[in-house]
């Protein structure tokens, strides 16, 4: 895995990229983490898709889907908490943008004979910059909330494979990861 690395050149103090053609777009031209002025980039609509999997045993995944744990309604309340996460991105990851969010959209997927829930984020909003990290930010605090529910019955479920599925949108256009299986819902 390549891995990109900032560095200042000390007779100019430019950052240089290294190991990577893409630069590193939070750092200044002398190494200092900034914050990425959008103030010029136009106004475009822009979505984002995220997913994550909480892995467990298929008797925990069913008593989800029965609605039988004593927390509650864990997908429920798994779907509000993607939701209010995504709205509150900026105040989780340093440097994010704050942004007005058009649609936050937080769904399921069950495998109960492999006791697997797939959650997916889908983000829209019309602004300057993306939201990559809303929706991933939305899948990955869903999935913390099922794990809290249902930790009581499930202490060895596992959280993984947060990933971004697709974006589309902002100077860079458009992105879908290969591979990834549709969603009931895909467009």
């Amino acid at each position: 895995m390549k891995r990109a690395r900032a560095s200042v050149d000390e007779k100019s103090h430019e950052a240089k990229e290294t190991d990577t053609g893409a630069g590193l777009t939070h750092v200044d031209a002398k190494g200092r983490v900034t914050m990425v002025d959008v103030g010029e980039k136009p106004v475009t609509e822009r979505e984002a898709v995220a997913r994550a999997c909480v892995r467990m045993k298929p008797e925990t995944l069913s008593a989800i889907i029965r609605g039988t744990l004593k927390k509650g309604e864990v997908l429920a309340t798994a779907k509000l908490a993607g939701i209010m996460a995504a709205k509150r991105t900026h105040e989780l990851i340093p440097l994010c943008h704050q942004l007005p969010l058009d649609v936050i959209e937080v769904s399921f997927r069950t495998d109960e004979r492999e006791g697997t829930l797939e959650i997916q984020s889908k983000v829209k909003t019309n602004a300057r910059t993306g939201v990559e990290m809303e929706a991933l930010v939305a899948s990955s605090v869903a999935a913390l909330t099922v794990y809290d529910m249902a930790k009581a019955v499930d202490r060895e479920m596992v959280i993984d494979n947060v990933r971004l599925v697709k974006k589309r949108g902002g100077r860079s256009g458009e992105f879908v990861r290969s591979n990834e299986p549709a969603w009931d819902d895909d467009d």
